[in-house]
């Protein structure tokens, strides 16, 4: 298992366990406090993430800046944000099974050195890897589950919300939701 931040880092940059590698530009590791309580994993970097080597940076990552900014979080402050795969699927498509089993261990690693008390999953490809395979993203968005003593819950993509904006007082309720979860479990991701 990786010990420190510097070795992910080294060791993902150096990745060449699938096919992804080959067409990257960046290596999308994470961004955020590494000390946060609170965590937030999306499927994959896209052609701006790719790009730019953070995640969430193109059109979904502005929506989802404002939403984090509702409920008083901040990338750089308080959460941390990661992928499931560290390289961006051709033409943006989902990442395939064995891609993200090739990547799995880089998110485990880091979910060993921030040691969340909340995991947010970010669209319905990281909740059905992280939370439960059968996640109907539709149905349980917003709703908490535990495991191995970490609070999760899934929350719409925020490109799924820009595809249908109808979406955004049901993506916000889950923000205004996650706040709550945080006030209750976190207690001091408002105070770094």
């Amino acid at each position: 298992m990786i010990q420190s931040w510097d070795e992910l880092n080294a060791a993902c940059l150096a990745c060449q366990r699938c096919e992804l590698c080959k067409t990257r530009t960046n290596v999308v590791v994470g961004v955020g406090n590494p000390n946060s309580e609170v965590m937030f994993i999306g499927e994959g970097p896209g052609e701006n993430e790719d790009l730019q080597g953070e995640p969430f940076v193109g059109k979904g990552g502005i929506l989802l800046d404002k939403m984090l900014c509702a409920v008083d979080l901040d990338r750089h402050t308080n959460i941390y944000i990661a992928n499931i795969v560290k390289c961006r699927p051709p033409h943006n498509r989902d990442p395939k099974p064995e891609e993200q089993e090739q990547c799995i261990n880089w998110l485990r690693s880091q979910v060993s050195l921030i040691r969340p008390k909340i995991i947010v999953c970010l669209g319905r490809i990281a909740g059905c890897r992280i939370i439960k395979p059968d996640l109907r993203i539709t149905r349980e968005h917003g709703v908490w589950f535990k495991k191995g003593g970490i609070w999760m819950t899934a929350m719409l993509h925020p490109a799924a919300v820009l595809r249908d904006p109808r979406k955004k007082p049901e993506a916000f309720a889950d923000f205004l939701n996650l706040r709550e979860k945080i006030k209750e479990v976190c207690p001091d991701t408002y105070n770094m």
